[in-house]
């Protein structure tokens, strides 16, 4: 293997901010390393961490890139219920009523992302 993703990176208007909701999003934490008020702000995770870079734009469009969560330890509906609690929006709602689907959800500085069914849900559905 020649290569591995070490960060999704993400431009953001605050970094630390961003970086404190997504810490809270995915159990973890930002780094020891980072303060309010710094540009840059990691939220290390098991395999590529999150970096935020704060840019001077505003998000103008759509993501190009976004993330699907799965959650570990609770269905998606209240995984989805605990985000929208943190501060996430609901942007589109692709929950099906056999269970299936997902909804997509920005974050506080509007960036998508998604949340699938958990393993469980999905296992008890095949």
């Amino acid at each position: 293997m020649t290569s591995l993703v070490r960060h999704v990176t993400i431009d953001c208007s605050d970094a630390y901010a961003l970086a404190a909701f997504w810490a809270k999003v995915l159990d973890s934490k930002v780094s020891d390393d980072d303060q309010p008020g710094d540009e840059e702000a990691l939220v290390e995770t098991p395999g590529a961490g999150l970096l935020f870079i704060q840019v001077p734009e505003a998000k103008a469009v759509k993501n190009r890139i976004h993330l699907d969560l799965q959650p570990q330890d609770r269905t998606r509906d209240e995984e989805i219920e605990r985000l929208l609690g943190l501060g996430a929006t609901l942007l589109d709602d692709r929950r099906n009523p056999d269970g299936t689907g997902w909804a997509t959800l920005g974050d506080p500085e509007g960036n998508e992302f998604c949340v699938e069914r958990s393993a469980a849900e999905r296992a008890a559905t095949s």
